[in-house]
């Protein structure tokens, strides 16, 4: 048995050596040949694929059905992707939706505010912002207009949209705003229309909280922010933005301002109120104790 099996071996062998190299020589015969650069080549070249092409449309058949599934497949794909495009965008339109809602209601209270008389006081000069010196640390920006231009420290500034800031440093060509953002920044606000009254802390984000609400519970996400003017610093009714709920439950304002396009800015000139020395004469104008003799003679004449 052991003999046969080797005996085997010894003829299947040398019949494999032989039949491999009868391949790789016509293999290398037809590459040769396929390579020549020769009329007569060419035509019989012609003749070869004209007689062996045709026959082999049955082998061609799984290759053109996994090209349609390929093909099929990558549409599929394209459709779910456009699918997913649509979603997205749904989900846009209905942002959109409710912005173009609370814009409305908006709007309907602005053409309320617009009845209401403002100071007539009250006017602004436009500056160029020069640099934002905005860091992590500090959020403020420097304007062209300073002491030369009647510029003082402590006066509001606007991007047209909505207060930014207010005036904290004045030289004689350039002025410093400091930014509701920056975290030294502290502005007494009043939240319409429940009427609370609050601070808004800055704290170097884009949404600074607000401290020291009165009752929390009367505040509700997309109420109107604007300044209550306490302490005379600021104007009252400046728009500063709308109340959101951070994803730490803290109530924060989303700023009206645009901080990421300041190219201009508007400083409000508020004049000081005229201080009262004689509270008294707000009731009736004072008089003279001869003034007063004169007169009850006179009445009881």
């Amino acid at each position: 048995m052991a003999r046969d099996r080797n005996t085997s071996d010894d003829f299947v062998r040398p019949v494999r050596r032989i039949l491999t190299g009868v391949v790789v020589i016509v293999l290398l015969a037809v590459f040769l040949f396929w390579r020549i650069d020769s009329p007569r080549a060419e035509r019989l070249r012609a003749q070869v694929i004209d007689q062996v092409v045709p026959s082999f449309e049955w082998a061609l058949v799984p290759v053109t059905k996994l090209a349609g599934m390929v093909e099929n497949f990558q549409s599929y794909t394209r459709i779910y992707e456009q699918n997913q495009d649509l979603r997205r965008e749904l989900q846009q339109m209905k942002a959109w939706k409710e912005a173009a809602l609370q814009l409305e209601q908006e709007n309907a209270k602005l053409l309320d505010l617009n009845k209401v008389r403002l100071d007539p006081k009250l006017n602004f000069i436009t500056g160029v912002v020069l640099a934002d010196s905005g860091s992590p640390f500090r959020q403020s920006v420097l304007l062209n207009l300073g002491a030369r231009d009647g510029i003082r420290d402590g006066w509001a500034t606007t991007d047209g949209l909505g207060l930014v800031g207010r005036v904290s440093g004045v030289g004689n060509s350039s002025s410093r705003v400091i930014l509701l953002s920056d975290s030294n920044s502290r502005v007494p606000v009043a939240i319409q229309p429940s009427g609370q009254r609050a601070i808004l802390a800055g704290d170097n984000s884009k949404l600074p909280p607000l401290d020291f609400v009165e009752e929390p519970e009367e505040v509700r996400p997309g109420d109107r922010v604007v300044s209550s003017g306490d302490g005379g610093v600021l104007p009252a009714g400046l728009l500063v933005g709308q109340v959101v709920q951070g994803s730490d439950r803290v109530l924060r304002v989303r700023l009206a301002a645009d901080y990421e396009r300041l190219e201009f800015m508007r400083v409000l000139r508020s004049q000081p109120a005229t201080p009262i020395s004689d509270p008294g004469g707000l009731v009736a104008p004072s008089r003279s104790p001869d003034t007063v003799a004169q007169a009850a003679e006179s009445a009881d004449g």
